[in-house]
């Protein structure tokens, strides 16, 4: 598998090149789509796009976790963490591209 990682700015040349708006205009609405889903998420709403999953947010309780190099016993304060679930669609589509 490569190492190539997608940007912001590879998503905004990608929107410029299918689009057709200015790369600016097309930055401004990448910008502003990751805005509005991190603020959902923020306020604890999901996050569905059809066809590729589901970005949600899930409260994790107080807990009593263990330093692996000393044994010792450490709180873990409780804390919200970002999941993602892959649509049906998504997962296959990752698995054929397994299949080389």
């Amino acid at each position: 598998m490569g190492e190539k990682t997608l940007t912001r700015m590879d998503l905004s040349e990608a929107v410029f090149r299918e689009v057709g708006l200015s790369r600016n205009e097309s930055s401004e609405l990448v910008e502003a789509v990751l805005a509005h889903m991190s603020d959902a998420l923020v306020r604890g709403e999901q996050v569905k796009i059809s066809s590729f999953g589901t970005f949600s947010v899930r409260e994790k309780a107080a807990r009593v976790g263990r330093n692996p190099k000393t044994g010792e016993e450490v709180p873990i304060n409780p804390r919200r963490v970002l999941t993602f679930r892959p649509s049906h669609l998504m997962k296959d589509r990752v698995a054929a591209g397994n299949k080389r």
